[in-house]
């Protein structure tokens, strides 16, 4: 059961989306569960509606809504026929330019959330090194990764990767039913949602011994990472961030192999804002999933991911696997 905000934050958040949405002309918001609905302390739902007077949860928002609203903000999960239901003829736009700005910066309690799920994540990668891949499928090896995502309290596991091989050259490879082999570079990554906050780690292996060239491609993505931990402090743009781990990336040879991005903000959704690519300047309790990656068609790939606290010291990582690549030995 996902834990509610404490009242006091959630009025200071009703606050804030109140002045935004007269700010923006929006009479009212209706809010699905989803991250938004859980920013403004909806609990049973099915809907939470927010207007100027009052917010409250329900079955039938349209009856909430003031009759002279011209503007509704609508929760960017709403379904399609949720949103036909509503059957009202004000104009209906996205609530994320309202909310989103509001979230983020994470509460110390929020903070403190989001800790416990990467040591959850990475309690799960940690278990990846008792594992025998040696002849099992990625499709095997993925639904054993969900069954420990599960026994570590991940109420909601949100992605696995399991990708061995040329597959990890792959960004959007699913689990197949290729086999793990001697020699083969293997990526693996979950992401879930613990106590409503998500977190994702990736971790690099290599099963036996590492493919010729591996070694030297991955110390570039360690040293990526490593650009982007220093360049992601308070006061610097977001798009600083992708800037530094491209710089490296680009100076190694690598750079048309470079992912499209070298992360994006986590919180109580997988991906929110600060994105590294733009213009919002970072401040104290933004958080980040740093993942810097390189991908070579049909060779191999590597990619390492991380739960980042903007702290007003600089980056500080909220998680502690080291990224030594590490030896499956069996």
């Amino acid at each position: 059961m996902t834990s509610r905000p404490p009242a006091a934050v959630v009025a200071a958040r009703v606050a804030g989306a109140r002045r935004a949405m007269a700010e923006a002309g929006i009479d009212a918001l209706v809010l699905r569960p989803s991250p938004d609905f859980r920013f403004l302390g909806g609990g049973q739902g099915p809907f939470l509606v927010v207007t100027q007077e009052g917010l409250a949860e329900t079955g039938d928002p349209a009856a909430l809504l003031p009759q002279a609203a011209r503007r509704v903000g609508v929760d960017p999960e709403m379904r399609v026929r949720e949103l036909f239901a509503l059957a009202i003829e004000a104009e209906l736009v996205p609530a994320t330019p309202v909310l989103a700005p509001l979230r983020l910066r994470k509460e110390p309690y929020e903070v403190g959330a989001l800790r416990r799920a990467v040591a959850a994540a990475e309690g799960v990668l940690e278990r990846v090194r008792e594992l025998d891949w040696f002849g099992k499928t990625e499709h095997a090896m993925a639904a054993r990764l969900r069954t420990l995502l599960l026994e570590s309290g991940c109420e909601e596991p949100l992605a696995l990767r399991v990708a061995a091989g040329e597959h990890t050259a792959r960004p959007a490879h699913l689990p197949s039913q290729r086999v793990i082999n001697p020699g083969d570079a293997l990526g693996v990554s979950v992401c879930g949602r613990w106590d409503g906050y998500c977190a994702e780690a990736a971790r690099v292996f290599v099963v036996a011994e590492p493919p010729e060239d591996f070694e030297a491609m991955y110390s570039v993505v360690l040293a990526a990472h490593r650009a982007g931990l220093a360049a992601l402090r308070p006061g610097v743009p977001a798009g600083e961030v992708a800037r530094a781990v491209t710089e490296v990336i680009d100076g190694s040879g690598y750079g048309r192999f470079a992912a499209a991005h070298a992360g994006r903000g986590v919180g109580l959704g997988p991906d929110e804002g600060p994105w590294p690519g733009e213009g919002t300047v970072l401040g104290p309790g933004m958080t980040f999933c740093l993942e810097p990656a390189i991908h070579v068609p049909d060779l191999f790939g590597a990619r390492v991911a991380d739960v980042v606290l903007c702290a007003e010291e600089g980056a500080l990582p909220l998680g502690t696997t080291p990224h030594a690549l590490h030896v499956l030995d069996r």
